[in-house]
């Protein structure tokens, strides 16, 4: 009984017996032309052996791969400036409670004309002046501020009237003031200090999260290596196996015990082996660009060309993962839950200012004083309107000027209560009612956070469990098909089994092969995936993003990338 041929071979007979006979009938009324130049043969031997690197070869393993990764890693290094700067906001907040240094000197030249005979004896009225002070300032964390300074003056006029000319003059001031209701508590300086803690923080975590990233990205090329080469130690072998069955086939039509047709069904079979092949060293190189760029920096010599030869193997698990305990790191350890709850904190300080800002302004002021006065003394004879003439001076130098002030001989002090509160819906009790309509809209997003957390992280279980199921049955199924290429190779040695059915049962070999391959490498891609989501959010698994009131907001995203080796083919395709 002849064994069912699939249509694409049908076809192809049919068009080499039509060929045939066109051919013999050419051959009886015209003389046979030129045969064309046969087309140059294919180097199946090359493409069955591994090609030689152009470059250094690395043996690396998947620790050392994570490890180069968080050393040379570029956009690792990009983010981990993120906390730094982070920090300096924080400092740069406090920085708002230093002290500050304040100084002045200053000249003056007053020329006038004057406006009474009792201001100068002359037409105008002309006065030097020079003016020294210095004092300090300072914005306090209870809200309140204090201001003191030492000012020194030197006045010398040509008034007849006067009695100190030059006079020299000593005044400290001090002055204080202390808000009692709103800015108590907590005021702008003391919210943007907090919330740059909280923001230095869920800086910090999305950096770690940003290392666990780099950390799953690099194990997951690791495994598409690793799998992109055996895909193609596959097909190499395939490929070995269709030559030596279109060997043997070539020997047995040679000795006439086969049928020429079957050795194009071989050859066939071969040149798509050999596209197979060339297409798995393509996905290899890829898979090697990949990996290299996630681990190396790009200034090393010969970045582009080192070669990475992977020396771990998928290690797969004996039983399945614990889902309940997964589920409970998850949610007490997860970065961007722990981000999103430091953004409620956040929160909370913006809504306590808010509150703070709906109360009555009432502050206390102290204002104190001191003064002394000095120069020289001019005694004169005159009186009244006349001051009459400079009989003798005396001098009152500048260190009693520093005794009066200092000794509290001229003090002048005040007290003061000041109160002020707007009538009506003002701006700060709508900001107050908006941060709490924030707040609660927050908390529900972080409840649906939560949940999401807890959907990804038993999502990505089963995954790993059912591809640990997989790779069982996928074994089973190579190992069957091995078998099966053994019986049918021994069949046809004994005349009992065709070339098409060798050539099925190696098809069939290969995407078994194939089978296996890509659910080691989705088991292992998952267990990566799984293990990660413990941790950080991952990209691809199906949670949501979530901003929560603030300028720093963290979403989650998902796993599951997969990774397929297209059956016959060698192909390691990813998505991400």
């Amino acid at each position: 009984m002849i064994p069912s041929v699939p249509s694409r071979f049908r076809r192809g007979l049919l068009a080499l017996v039509m060929a045939t006979a066109a051919t013999t009938a050419s051959a009886q009324q015209a003389p046979p032309p030129a045969p064309a130049p046969a087309p140059p043969p294919v180097a199946s031997t090359q493409l069955t052996q591994p090609t030689t690197p152009v470059g250094p070869v690395r043996r690396i393993s998947i620790d050392e791969a994570v490890t180069l990764s968080l050393e040379q890693n570029v956009s690792l290094a990009v983010q981990r400036m993120n906390p730094g700067i982070s920090e300096l906001d924080v400092v740069q907040s406090y920085a708002q409670w230093l002290p500050n240094l304040t100084g002045q000197f200053r000249f003056q030249s007053l020329e006038q004309p004057v406006a009474t005979t009792l201001q100068s004896g002359s037409a105008n009225f002309q006065q030097d002046q020079w003016l020294g002070n210095f004092g300090m300032d300072q914005l306090l964390p209870t809200g309140g501020f204090y201001s003191l300074g030492y000012q020194a003056l030197r006045n010398e006029n040509n008034n007849q009237f006067a009695t100190l000319n030059p006079n020299t003059q000593g005044n400290f001031t001090f002055s204080f003031e202390q808000p009692l209701l709103r800015n108590r508590s907590i005021d702008i300086t003391r919210q943007q200090i907090l919330v740059s803690k909280n923001n230095l923080a869920i800086s910090e975590m999305d950096f770690r999260n940003t290392v666990v990233s780099t950390v799953r990205d690099v194990k997951n090329a690791y495994w598409d290596l690793v799998v992109a080469q055996s895909a193609l130690a596959v097909q190499r072998t395939t490929l070995e196996l269709s030559l030596q069955t279109l060997g043997d086939n070539r020997k047995r039509v040679e000795v006439g015990t086969m049928a020429p047709i079957d050795i194009v069904q071989a050859e066939a079979e071969v040149a798509s082996n050999e596209e197979n092949v060339i297409i798995g060293e393509q996905t290899v190189a890829q898979a090697q660009d990949q990996l290299r760029a996630l681990i190396l920096d790009p200034r090393t010599v010969d970045f582009w060309n080192t070669t990475f030869e992977t020396t771990d193997a998928p290690s797969l698990a004996t039983s399945p993962v614990d889902v309940d305990a997964a589920v409970a790191k998850a949610m007490s350890g997860r970065l961007d839950l722990q981000q999103a709850r430091k953004q409620l904190e956040s929160n909370d300080v913006r809504l306590k200012y808010f509150k703070n800002q709906t109360l009555p302004a009432l502050s206390a002021n102290v204002d104190y004083g001191l003064a002394g006065l000095g120069g020289t003394v001019l005694h004169r004879d005159g009186g009244g309107l006349d001051p009459g003439e400079i009989t003798s001076t005396s001098s009152i130098p500048y260190s009693e000027v520093l005794k009066d002030v200092f000794g509290f001989a001229f003090p002048t002090w005040s007290f003061s209560l000041n109160v002020s509160y707007p009538i009506g819906r003002n701006g700060n009790k709508v900001n107050f009612e908006r941060q709490q309509l924030t707040n609660e809209q927050n908390l529900l997003q972080l409840r649906d956070l939560e949940r999401q957390v807890v959907q990804q992280v038993r999502d990505l279980a089963r995954q790993v469990n059912t591809n640990l199921k997989r790779v069982s049955t996928t074994q089973a199924a190579r190992s069957l098909a091995e078998r099966r290429l053994e019986a049918e190779q021994k069949k046809f040695g004994v005349g009992l089994s065709t070339t098409f059915n060798v050539l099925q049962a190696q098809r069939d070999l290969a995407e078994a092969r194939n089978n296996e391959q890509r659910a080691i490498l989705d088991f292992e891609k998952s267990r990566v995936d799984f293990e990660a989501s413990q941790e950080a959010s991952i990209s691809g698994a199906g949670a949501g993003s979530l901003t929560l009131g603030g300028a720093i907001g963290q979403g989650t995203g998902s796993a599951g990338s997969t990774t397929s080796v297209t059956p016959g083919a060698g192909r390691v395709g990813q998505n991400r």
